[in-house]
C-alpha cells in the first residue's frame, strides 16, 4: 500500500532504537519517551514545503505532534508542517 500525504502534510518512518541501562536491562516501550526523530518518506502537495523538505530527510518533530498509522507492519506517521521543528543535517 502506497501513502501520500495532501497539503502541507508530510509522511514519517519513525527512528525507533531499543533502550538499554548500563546493567544491560532492556527498557520496555510503555516506560520509554516517545521518539522525535525520523526519516521523511513522502511530502504532501504543497509546493513551498516540497522545495524545503525532501524525501529521505531526517527531521526532528513535536513532541505530541503528527497522527500515528501502522501500514505493512511499519509504524509511521503523518505529520503537519507546524509540527516540523528542524531538518537535520549531517
Amino acid at each position: 500500500m502506497k501513502v501520500k500525504p495532501m497539503d502541507d502534510r508530510v509522511l514519517v518512518q519513525v527512528a525507533v532504537e531499543e533502550e538499554k541501562t548500563v546493567s544491560g536491562i532492556i527498557i520496555p516501550d510503555t516506560a520509554k519517551e516517545k521518539p522525535r526523530m525520523g526519516k521523511v518518506i513522502a511530502v504532501g502537495t504543497d509546493e513551498d514545503l516540497q522545495e524545503k523538505i525532501k524525501e529521505g530527510d531526517s527531521i526532528l518533530f513535536a513532541k505530541y505532534g503528527g497522527e500515528e498509522i501502522t501500514v505493512d507492519g511499519q509504524e509511521y506517521k503523518i505529520i503537519q508542517r507546524s509540527d516540523i521543528l528542524a531538518v537535520i543535517e549531517d
